[in-house]
């Protein structure tokens, strides 16, 4: 392969893109409510950040029963794709490209969401974790999730048909492509670990099984919009609400070996970002280039240099940032010209209008630089 940097083009059959900057999915929870419908904020907010060589949306519910936290939005709707389309028209015509990062958070949900029932998960076995919930003034609070209960198999299959469905919703939507997202704790990451998958059916118990919902997602999506337009997100290495599966690093190499046998348009790899996270292998990262072709994206603190550095190694072919963009909607510029960062309010992540949102200006250079 030629030699690669941030600012240099990749070649895609669905998705070419002027650099290999990619803006990662974010939940910042501002749609209009009642209905959780995108709107003329988002649209804003998404077509600041266009000189992004990809934008990847926030999570985005393929149901009412894939919804975990408030005001978050979905794809199931026509006036959430109507939403959808003022966004995407937004990107496009400040010359973007933005795909929709399809979601159901499974097991990570509260009663409140369900009309007071419980949410689904491939097992009856509970996160140990919150998820946030806002009241009718729009204070949010953390609170616990339940056990949850666990889906019959005809119940499964209507899950994949929803997927499919809002595959085919965000296309009338305007997106450039989707993003499966199988990653972070969330319903299809949940049949993938035997921590939290423990069915004794077709989707449980062999790694070959657990594999299988996940499959059949992509199946259904790419069947229905073209794999080139379909990506993937994985994340081998987040333990955090009880996903520490001592099995799921082989699990996820047999999932890239499947996908790449069947042209999935790229794998988005989710690296754990916290403090004193488990940092990724070289022995895995080596190891998933051996057996994944295609494109491959890495997510998770990356600054210039180490997004250069992995460019350089042939080891990701794009490189996604999430915090950064948040207060810097020019960041591809800032990177190629070293201008400096602006910091983002922790306090306006979730909920609230165009402060700590839209307001973030680009930067502008001292005169002797412009």
């Amino acid at each position: 392969m030629p030699d690669m940097s941030l600012f240099s083009p990749l070649s895609h059959p669905a998705l070419p893109l002027p650099n290999r900057i990619v803006m990662a999915p974010m939940t910042r929870c501002r749609t209009d409510q009642p209905g959780d419908v995108p709107n003329a904020l988002m649209a804003e907010y998404y077509a600041q950040r266009a000189s992004a060589g990809l934008i990847i949306s926030e999570a985005t519910q393929i149901s009412r029963q894939g919804q975990g936290y408030s005001f978050t939005p979905g794809i199931y709707s026509q006036a959430q794709i109507d939403g959808w389309r003022g966004v995407t028209d937004a990107v496009h015509a400040a010359g973007g490209r933005i795909v929709l990062q399809l979601w159901h958070v499974g097991r990570m949900s509260h009663p409140v969401f369900h009309d007071g029932g419980l949410p689904v998960a491939p097992s009856a076995l509970p996160p140990q974790a919150q998820v946030w919930v806002a009241d009718a003034n729009g204070q949010g609070q953390m609170l616990d999730c339940p056990t949850p209960r666990a889906l019959d198999s005809g119940e499964i299959a209507d899950i994949v048909a929803d997927y499919r469905q809002a595959a085919l919703n965000a296309m009338a939507a305007g997106f450039d492509g989707v993003e499966i997202h199988a990653g972070n704790g969330y319903l299809i990451d949940q049949f993938l670990r035997s921590t939290s998958n423990q069915r004794q059916d077709r989707y449980g118990g062999s790694r070959r099984s657990r594999l299988r919902f996940l499959l059949d997602v992509y199946h259904a999506v790419a069947g229905a919009i073209g794999a080139a337009r379909t990506g993937v997100r994985l994340a081998p290495y987040i333990t955090a609400r009880g996903m520490a599966c001592p099995d799921i690093i082989p699990t996820i190499l047999e999932a890239a070996v499947q996908l790449d046998k069947l042209g999935v348009g790229y794998l988005h790899l989710s690296e754990a970002d916290w403090d004193d996270a488990p940092q990724v292998d070289l022995l895995f990262r080596q190891a998933l280039r051996q057996r994944f072709a295609g494109t491959l994206i890495v997510a998770g603190r990356y600054d210039a240099a180490r997004a250069e550095a992995m460019l350089a190694s042939k080891l990701a072919d794009l490189v996604a940032f999430g915090r950064p963009f948040i207060a810097n909607p020019d960041l591809p510029a800032r990177l190629q010209h070293g201008w400096p960062l602006a910091d983002f309010d922790p306090a306006a992540l979730f909920g609230g209008q165009a402060d700590g949102y839209t307001r973030y200006p680009p930067y502008t250079p001292p005169a002797s630089q412009a």
